[in-house]
């Protein structure tokens, strides 16, 4: 996602402004994966990234004529437009499809502190393989939705803390707070769930 915005693509872009659907196709081949990347890592399943994706490439379709190179880079402003689809989907469902359920694995009234394990491991090592991977998605959509999204465009998305600045429309300090809040949290929730899969 640090492309910025080369020759080729910003002609592909400018004859899609003109409505060009093979340009506009191409765009599309072009950044399909980046696009359902970020649904995907927000939505936790497939089938609701896939639905996203094609709202996503709609909205984006319609704005189109508003990208301005001047501005900044196609794709800050590519996932600007998705980011905003994104939130506008999470407050009409009120997140109750962007969520797994606590009570899946009950705690038995214990806080999330407690059943962490004194000899659970650390954030590093959970990351560690294909299962650790499935096990980092589902723990991201535990996460509040401002800070899941700040971790995912800075740790998985690999952005600048400017381009996440600009993506969400806040102060860089912001941001930087958000990303480390973020990742506080998640590690605690990768420690929770890693205490109860290896109970299984």
């Amino acid at each position: 996602m640090r492309d910025q915005t080369a020759g080729s693509t910003l002609d592909t872009i400018r004859r899609a402004q003109t409505g060009d659907a093979r340009a506009w196709e191409k765009l599309v081949q072009q950044y399909a994966g980046p696009v359902f990347s970020l649904c995907y890592r927000f939505a936790g399943t497939p089938d609701k990234a896939e639905d996203l994706s094609q709202e996503a490439f709609i909205k984006l379709f319609q704005t189109l004529k508003r990208f301005d190179p001047d501005q900044g880079s196609f794709p800050t402003w590519m996932l600007s437009v998705v980011r905003n689809l994104l939130i506008d989907e999470y407050r009409k469902s009120k997140g109750q499809e962007w969520f797994v359920s606590m009570d899946d694995k009950p705690t038995e009234g214990a806080g999330l502190q407690e059943t962490i394990a004194s000899s659970a491991p650390t954030p590093q090592r959970v990351f560690e393989g294909r299962e650790q991977m499935k096990l980092l998605r589902e723990a991201l959509t535990y996460l509040p939705l401002e800070l899941r999204e700040a971790v995912v465009l800075r740790d998985l998305e690999e952005m600048s803390y400017q381009e996440i600045a600009s993506v969400l429309s806040l102060p860089e300090g912001t941001v930087k707070s958000r990303i480390n809040r973020g990742r506080i949290e998640l590690a605690k929730v990768l420690r929770h769930l890693h205490f109860f899969s290896a109970q299984d």
